[in-house]
């Protein structure tokens, strides 16, 4: 028995074993960054949200052009950015209608009437004579005044908006002092106060709102700018958090339902090489997920199917090379040699049957959208890394084990 492979085959399944631990298990984990499994992403059919399905619709003031659904779904787009949700959808379908998808918001409801919101301001003189509207704007915040406590949202002009602004309050108390200067959002009056001095700062706020919450909202609406078409909703579907949770449950007691049959499996048939492909697909399990959290990879029910279809394609890869290894251990060669022949003439197999299925996510990821691009996406990062494990670390394992001399028998090896 060759003492110093026994320690460090040892060691590396020490390793493996600890590593799967801490992504899997939290309350063991002692790093901020661990447990893995806490910082993945979660898809609105994992964590509930909204779906929602709009059209845009002709008005007596625009008519609906591709260009101006373009605009809409770049103002949705940067609304939603705004409201902090992670990995929204946004797509189009036709020529009209604009699916959203938001995960994990609070309130479905209040978040979709913000997004269709058409958000036209304007400054008006007593005559109804405009003097700035939301494209003079450059920024818009919600603040609350330290003295008196009243919420507001203040709004900085551009340098264009703002010699606008302070000329019309100039002539404003020029031509009659105390002049009102009318604030309108999509045609309703928000504010009418008083012009006492002329405002050259480029300067103007808000106020009279309820909460910061509110102020907030209307912030993001005119940061964001104005919608260029009206959007009416044609379908809204809610998911709630707890049908997220049951979805998120009934994934995970299916995952280890395969996996646990996966690993009887490989060490029943295969034995020892089957001990050494279990550590491996552990491995790559951490690895998984270690790619998935760094890329920020947003995790559905579908994607969970591709991580769960290449757990499945990562076995197969082992189940050939050890097919060749046993062919190689009957035709003579001894076990080292059979180790090194048996990979080098699977890997051929192994290499055309992962990059047919890589192809195919690519069609998928190229002609799908949203969970069909997820389930791409898990897919060809589980397929590029099981064939990392499976050709480089189970080899590896392998040498380990034949070298430490702790399992001689050749029937252990299926031969």
């Amino acid at each position: 028995m060759n003492f110093r492979r026994t320690v460090q085959l040892l060691v590396v399944a020490a390793l493996i074993a600890a590593a799967s631990v801490l992504a899997f298990k939290p309350h063991v984990a002692p790093v901020s960054w661990l447990p893995l499994t806490n910082n993945l992403r979660l898809g609105l059919d994992l964590q509930g949200g909204v779906h929602v399905v709009l059209e845009a619709v002709d008005t007596p003031e625009a008519t609906v052009t591709a260009e101006g659904v373009r605009q809409a779904m770049a103002v949705l787009e940067n609304r939603i950015n705004q409201f902090g949700v992670v990995e929204p959808v946004i797509q189009q379908q036709g020529a009209r209608r604009i699916i959203v998808e938001l995960a994990g918001i609070k309130d479905p409801d209040e978040a979709v009437q913000t997004l269709i919101k058409p958000a036209y301001l304007e400054f008006k003189t007593e005559e109804g004579q405009v003097i700035v509207t939301g494209r003079d704007l450059q920024d818009a915040r919600e603040a609350k005044d330290p003295q008196s406590g009243e919420v507001e949202v203040n709004l900085t002009f551009t340098p264009v908006g703002a010699r606008k602004f302070a000329e019309a309050t100039l002539e404003a108390t020029k031509v009659q002092p105390h002049k009102h200067i009318g604030i309108y959002l999509d045609g309703q009056l928000l504010q009418n106060p008083q012009v006492r001095e002329p405002i050259t700062t480029g300067k103007a706020r808000i106020t009279g709102y309820a909460s910061l919450e509110e102020a907030h909202r209307i912030a993001v609406l005119l940061r964001s700018g104005a919608l260029p078409v009206k959007l009416e909703i044609i379908e809204k579907r809610t998911v709630g958090p707890t049908l997220g949770s049951d979805s998120l449950a009934s994934s995970v007691k299916a995952g280890i339902l395969g996996l646990g049959t996966i690993l009887i499996f490989m060490i029943g048939y295969y034995r020892a090489p089957g001990v050494m492909a279990n550590l491996a697909l552990f491995l790559y399990m951490v690895l998984v997920i270690v790619i998935f959290t760094a890329l920020k990879v947003t995790m559905t029910l579908p994607g969970i199917a591709g991580f769960l279809l290449s757990l499945g394609m990562a076995v197969d890869a082992n189940i050939i090379i050890f097919e060749r290894l046993k062919e190689e251990l009957r035709a003579g060669r001894t076990l080292r040699a059979a180790i090194d022949v048996g990979f080098k003439r699977a890997f051929v197999a192994v290499f055309d049957a992962n990059m047919t299925t890589l192809l195919a996510a690519a069609v998928l990821y190229y002609l799908g959208t949203g969970p069909v691009r997820g389930f791409a996406v898990t897919l060809s990062i589980g397929i590029l890394t099981s064939m990392f494990t499976a050709v480089t670390v189970t080899r590896w394992l392998l040498h380990l084990l034949a070298g430490s001399g702790l399992v001689r028998n050749l029937k252990l090896y299926g031969a």
